[in-house]
This record gives structure tokens, sequence and C-alpha cells, in this order.
């Protein structure tokens, strides 16, 4: 399969662009489970009729796993947010109301999220206090059922060009849970990408939009940082640690 363009290269992973299609090509040491867990996540999440890209084919493209979706012309959110600063207000708008949209919906046969933290805190490079402490306030917060991105970012969303379509990309992540939990990793996602200030204006927008208070979504917090530190880039260790730490938002 040719590539026409290379769209984005991450760990362990290449993504481009060929023909109407968009091929997500993995390493050869790649997780193999991994790689079908997120076909069939994808699979998932569109039978609940959210605007998601078509995953078309599961396939070995020189010997290496490759997941096939439909291409959507256009920018990412995160594009058009650094183009068109003077336009924040309305993007952020939109991006919770998407967000807000996906915690909307159902689907029964996602991975549990408490069930994933569980595992995340347990694989943490945590002293076991502090393990026990984060699995203890897990099993005290609220279960939930709702879909849950997972990495809910401004890049994973692609507004299509001509009629301004947006679509959510890269379920990778998803799960079904708690609301609360994914919108503490989008507020993390930002403060790791340096826009403390923008994550704060997104917390208090979200909580508003959605009717609960910060809290209960800060409270959320140190378990999804120490999730997060399982596979942390490098410098992002430090920041989590501090999320980690913190004792209570009561």
């Amino acid at each position: 399969m040719e590539s026409d363009k290379i769209l984005a290269v991450r760990n362990a992973k290449t993504i481009y662009r060929s023909k109407d299609t968009v091929v997500k090509l993995f390493n050869d040491d790649y997780s193999k489970a991994d790689i079908l867990n997120e076909a069939l996540n994808q699979a998932r999440v569109e039978e609940t009729g959210l605007n998601v890209p078509s995953l078309l084919e599961v396939a070995k493209i020189d010997g290496k796993w490759a997941l096939i979706s439909q291409y959507i012309p256009g920018k990412t959110l995160a594009r058009l947010m650094e183009e068109n600063p003077q336009r924040w207000d309305e993007y952020l708008d939109l991006f919770i109301s998407l967000q807000l949209q996906v915690l909307g919906k159902k689907a029964p046969l996602l991975n549990k999220l408490r069930d994933k933290m569980n595992r995340k805190i347990s694989e943490a490079d945590l002293d076991a206090t502090i393990k026990y402490d984060l699995h203890t306030r897990l099993e005290g917060m609220r279960r939930g059922t709702k879909v849950c991105h997972g990495d809910f970012n401004p890049s994973n969303i692609i507004i299509r060009e001509g009629d301004g379509v947006p679509f959510i990309i890269d379920w990778s992540h998803a799960t079904q849970g708690n609301g609360a939990a994914d919108a503490a990793r989008t507020y993390l996602l930002f403060c790791l990408d340096g826009q403390t200030d923008k994550a704060e204006e997104y917390l208090q927008r979200f909580c508003k939009a959605d009717e609960i208070s910060p809290k209960y979504v800060q409270q959320w917090l140190p378990i999804v940082a120490a999730s997060q530190s399982v596979k942390a880039r490098p410098g992002e260790r430090e920041l989590l640690m501090k999320w980690v730490n913190v004792v209570d938002y009561e």
C-alpha cells in the first residue's frame, strides 16, 4: 500500500494517508492484543452513532499490523485553535460539546474504566502505600457506564473541510465508566502540554456545561495521573507525581 503523505509518527506507530484511507501502521514489537482491542473499540464506538471515521480493515503490511480507516479531509481542532486564537472560546465550546456527546453514549461491551485504572495503578512505579491509597480511592469513586474516550484532546478531533462536521479519532484508550475521569484526563493533557490556564478554563466550563462540581472531577486527578505515569513521556513524570500525591480535594 503506497503512502501519499505521512500524517504523524508516534511511539511504535506511523500514520499515513493512502488515497481515501488512513493507515495506522504499528511496529513489529507492538502488542497484537492491543491492536485488535483498538480495532474493536473503534467498531463498537461506531455503533453508537458518533461521528467516527469508519474502520475499513485490519491488515498486515510488509509483515506489520495495520488499521485502515476512512480518511477525513480537514484540520484538527488543535490546529484551528493555534491558527485562530481569537476563536478560542468558540472552539472550546465545541470541544466540550463534543466530549459531552461522547459521554452521553453507552457501549456496554467496551472494557470498564475502573478495571483499566486498577491495572494501571498496579503497574505504576509508585510506593506500595501510595498504590494502596489509590486503589482505595478508586474503589470509593462512583461507578459509571458512559463512553469515555480516554485521550480526548483537540488533536483528536478533525473538522471536515467543506461542511465543518467534526469527527473524533483515536479510540485506542476507550472504556466505559465515570465521565468525570475522562474530564480529569483531558485536564491533565492540557497541563502536560504547558497550557495550565487553558486547562483551568476547560475544567470550569466543562463542569458548568455538565452541571457538576469541579471538585468531583479533581477527585479523579490522582488516579488518572497514576495511570498516565505508566507510559509518561520524558519530563512528564515529575508533573504527574504532583497530582498523584495530592491527598484530597474535599
